[in-house]
This record gives C-alpha cells, sequence and structure tokens, in this order.
C-alpha cells in the first residue's frame, strides 16, 4: 500500500447474507432480516475490526424479479426498515458511519431530509444517504401508481430531489439557536434560510424543521445521478474515532 493512503472499509447489511441460499447453511442466521440483536452483533464487531461504514440497502417492493417459485426461496422480501435499523444501531456504536438506501422514485424531499438529518444528529454525525430511483417496477403498485416511471424521468426528478435535500440541510447556520434563557432568545432569525424551491417537480419552502448536524449535512452518495450531475458528495468520517 502507498505510504499516507488507507484503505476504507464498508460492510453490507444483507438479510443472511447475499446468496439466495444463504440463510440455508446450518450456522446461518436465517431470521437475520427481523433480528434486530443480531444486526447489533454484526455492527459491534464491524467497529471493533476498524470499518468505516454499515451500510443497509433497501427496496420498496418485496417483489423480485423473480418468479413465484424463486421468490419463495428468498429471505430478502421481509427486513427491518433501514431508518429504524441504523437508529438503532446508533445507540450501540460510536464510530461507524450509518449509511442506507433511500429512493428519490418514492419518497418526497422533506420527508427524507427530516429523516437523515435526524438519523445524523440521533447518530453524532454519522449519517449517509445512498441515493437510488428504484430499478423495480413493481414498487409502483405500493404507491398508487399504475407504471414505474421511465428511466430519464426518474433521474430528472433524482437531480431535482438531491439539489432541495441539499438546500434544505443548510436551512440553519451552525450557530443559529443561541438558546439565550436571560434574553429569552432561542435562536437568530437572521441565521434561519427557507428554501424557497419551486421546480419542475417539486415545490418546497422551507426550512427543514431540524437543526444542522455535527457534520454539517448526511453524507450523500450519488451513483444514481450519473455523471456530471451537479451535486456535491461528501466524505465520510473516519470510523477509527482518530
Amino acid at each position: 500500500m502507498t505510504a499516507g493512503r488507507q484503505i476504507k472499509l464498508g460492510m453490507f447489511l444483507r438479510p443472511a447474507g447475499h446468496h439466495l441460499a444463504a440463510w440455508r447453511h446450518p450456522r446461518a442466521q436465517a431470521d437475520a432480516g427481523v433480528n434486530f440483536r443480531h444486526f447489533v452483533e454484526v455492527a459491534q464487531t464491524a467497529e471493533r475490526g476498524l470499518f468505516d461504514m454499515l451500510f443497509s440497502a433497501d427496496s420498496a417492493t418485496a417483489n423480485a424479479v423473480f418468479n413465484a417459485s424463486g421468490l419463495r426461496r428468498m429471505s430478502y422480501v421481509a427486513w427491518i426498515e433501514p431508518f429504524t435499523l441504523l437508529a438503532g444501531l446508533a445507540s450501540v456504536t460510536t464510530h461507524i458511519g450509518l449509511a442506507c438506501t433511500a429512493s428519490t422514485t418514492y419518497e418526497e424531499p422533506f420527508s427524507l431530509a427530516r429523516k437523515f438529518a435526524s438519523l445524523d444528529l440521533v447518530s453524532g454525525g454519522r449519517a449517509g444517504w445512498n441515493l437510488v430511483t428504484s430499478g423495480n417496477h413493481t414498487a409502483a403498485q405500493n404507491f398508487s401508481r399504475r407504471e414505474h416511471p421511465g428511466k430519464d424521468a426518474r433521474y430528472r426528478r433524482a437531480r431535482e430531489f438531491a439539489q432541495v435535500v441539499l438546500g434544505l440541510w443548510d436551512s440553519w447556520d451552525d450557530d443559529a439557536f443561541v438558546r439565550d434563557r436571560d434574553s429569552g432568545v432561542f435562536f437568530d432569525p437572521a441565521k434561519m434560510h427557507a428554501l424557497g424551491h419551486d421546480g419542475e417537480h417539486f415545490s418546497v419552502m422551507g426550512p427543514l424543521n431540524v437543526a444542522r448536524s455535527p457534520q454539517g449535512r448526511p453524507v450523500l452518495a450519488k451513483g444514481a445521478l450519473g455523471k456530471g450531475a451537479a451535486v456535491p458528495q461528501f466524505k465520510l468520517g473516519d470510523a477509527r474515532g482518530k
């Protein structure tokens, strides 16, 4: 390894493992997707091993691209929702990053920005968002839609979605909340910023009703946006706590 460079390690939290038949192994945790204590053990083991990040993938549908015969053999059809899972793991870990998938196709910017900002506060600045647009067409059926949007439409929405979320995460300056008991001033209005976004897909006034997080804003992975997307990324903190 080149001097001065480090490998960043991430633990992929996949119920019962990546292999479709992994849950059948005699030593596997067959109920891993709904077993919180199992996830705690995995998270704490990864942190002791100096991993930098835990990552929980997600989907808006239990129906995969398999036929009925194949689907009934899969363990990845029911699992703990990632925000709930990572918020729980935040309380039993100290340094490791906590990232999960959330879809711009079946979420709204304000509610998603609020959830990730809250996870960042709960975890002490360790939250990350894996931005996706959802590739499985059956997800549409769970959100009162007849058809899954085409790729181009999903990506246009995703880019605007990300810009709105980033803007909402900047709703408050770092020192906006003075909390001065003597004067009775809780926050400085000059340091609160309404977004006032009105675009093709979203109209969002803001500000976000969650304070700025310890790291400024959660980490954003923008792989789903494609090349040339004008959305900044942020580096993961060092899970080793140095």
